[in-house]
């Protein structure tokens, strides 16, 4: 819809990291939609290693992606057109507006790329503006950072540059949140603080009578009103932006068959990605998946995922420095379930090689050895959706089954096969129905008894049939009974945007909130 005038735009903002602004943002998403309203997100410069690919094959943050999908547009680059995705402590590879840009320190990019990446995210949200009834902005950590405020391009600056009202979000679930509120809003400026037509008290638990106090308190202190206590919301199957979110400490289920849960164990190393790929193995009964750092930690798991990493060379040698390394190796000789998505496919292959230092100042590094594959790292980046076909493992009744599966590829590193193997996978581009073609390709490896496997796709679990059959697999190989049509992972998600939109609705003044926009309520 092209519109004579900008959209209205209204844009949260947090007292610090992991407030909730993401979710929020999502409810407010959905909520507008459901109201008939067009809306898009927009975050104009996001870091996070958890990513998303857009129908066009490019990369945002996944945070934005699954804001569109609560919107129920498509997402495009324009509401996230700057990510950084952190490689090492210092550096960050810049992706814009999809694609890479370069690896850049932090204090360079803040010097000799922020202005650039300032008018880019403008442009962006001007192209949003002009097409939505609504625009969205989400602010990044703390607009009260004084350090980083001269260079802002995330929080009150481009609230500025939108002409935004700001509701600022505070997590009371931490503490001090009547602190953090106030201490952000002395630290702003005065025409910041007119900015901020109010408060959002995030992750509450308990009597919301006991808190009245306190809400009326910070209402005369400030002079802006609390516009929402929003309860946590407990068991949300929705992604995390990144792994200050995650789900901490893994997660039991209630029992499949007989009570029995498959230990799943996921390898937690320091620059894991994507960790999104995760989330239905949280959503079904029968798996209770848990994180490991350290050897001590690894116990004896009914199956062990390698996730991806945006540093393979230096997760690997985490692994060496840990002593996973030889557990992991030892699991796989020993017949144990051990599955490698992307970077963690990469560690199961016999070597990594990084002739140019593209990603690592390691050359080369033995890898687990675990499937006959190297890995060559150069300075592409492949960021595609992909569908296509994967053969299953064999049922008592000697059928193997084929599953249509979808997904994104997000990688640098080209491998290749040292000798014959599995590749269980074939995948096509999108709009490629024939599930032979001649643009079709082998993708994935998998060892001869089908324990071992890895993929470059990303969001292979999201895959109903596929990630049950696996499951399934697991379960007989311990001599336990299939669980077969428990759990439509991809219906469930749309049920928990509409969950997390009812549950805004009950506890914030979404009256107010269009008030504040300047829009009547439809």
């Amino acid at each position: 819809m092209t519109q004579a005038r900008p959209s209205r735009v209204l844009m949260l903002q947090g007292t610090a990291s992991d407030v909730g602004k993401s979710l929020l943002a999502t409810a407010l998403c959905r909520i507008f939609a459901q109201d008939g309203l067009s809306v898009a997100p927009f975050k104009s410069q996001n870091m996070s290693l958890n990513s998303y690919v857009t129908p066009d094959g490019k990369e945002i943050g996944r945070a934005q992606g699954m804001q569109a999908d609560a919107c129920g547009v498509p997402a495009t680059t324009d509401m996230n057109p700057i990510l950084l995705k952190p490689s090492s402590d210092r550096t960050s590879q810049v992706v814009v507006h999809g694609k890479p840009y370069r690896t850049m320190e932090a204090f360079s990019y803040r010097r000799d790329y922020l202005d650039e990446a300032g008018k880019i995210a403008r442009e962006a949200l001007e192209r949003l503006r002009s097409r939505f009834d609504i625009v969205l902005l989400e602010g990044a950590g703390s607009p009260a950072e004084i350090n980083l405020k001269d260079r802002d391009i995330v929080n009150m600056r481009m609230a500025g540059w939108a002409d935004s009202p700001v509701l600022l979000v505070a997590d009371i679930d931490r503490g001090g949140a009547f602190a953090s509120i106030v201490g952000t809003m002395e630290l702003l400026e005065p025409e910041e603080r007119a900015r901020v037509q109010g408060f959002i008290i995030n992750k509450f638990r308990g009597d919301v009578g006991l808190l009245r106090p306190g809400l009326e308190w910070l209402e005369n202190r400030t002079g802006k009103p609390v516009v929402g206590v929003v309860p946590y919301l407990d068991g949300l199957l929705l992604e995390a932006e990144d792994s200050l979110s995650y789900r901490r400490q893994g997660r039991r289920g209630n029992g499949g068959s007989g009570g029995k849960l498959l230990d799943i164990a996921v390898v937690r190393y320091p620059r894991w990605s994507n960790f999104t790929d995760l989330d239905p193995l949280f959503a079904e009964k029968d798996v209770a998946v848990r994180y490991v750092a350290r050897a001590d930690e690894f116990g004896f798991p009914d199956a062990v995922v390698l996730p991806g990493s945006k540093n393979t060379a230096e997760d690997l040698l985490f692994l060496r420095e840990t002593g996973l390394d030889r557990l992991l190796l030892r699991y796989g000789e020993d017949g144990g379930w051990l599955t490698g998505i992307c970077g963690g496919f990469q560690m199961l292959g016999e070597k990594l090689r990084d002739p140019e230092g593209i990603e690592s100042e390691h050359r080369v590094l033995a890898g687990l050895g675990l499937l006959p594959m190297e890995t060559t790292f150069g300075a592409g980046k492949r960021t595609e959706r992909v569908t296509g076909t994967a053969t299953g493992w064999r049922d008592p009744d000697g059928e193997v089954p084929s599953y249509e599966i979808e997904g994104d590829e997000i990688h640098m590193g080209v491998s290749a096969f040292a000798r014959d193997v599995e590749r269980p996978m074939r995948v096509r581009e999108p709009g490629d129905r024939e599930s032979v073609s001649p643009s079709s390709w082998p993708e994935g490896a998998r060892s001869e008894d089908g324990k071992i496997w890895g993929t470059y796709i990303h969001g292979i679990l999201h895959n109903d049939e596929y990630r049950r059959g696996w499951l399934n697999a697991v379960r007989r190989s311990k001599g336990w009974e299939p669980i077969e049509g428990e759990l439509v992972f991809n219906r469930l998600r749309e049920a928990e945007f509409d969950r997390l939109a009812e549950h805004f609705r009950r506890h914030a003044d979404v009256d107010r909130i269009y008030r504040i926009m300047g829009i009547a309520r439809p």
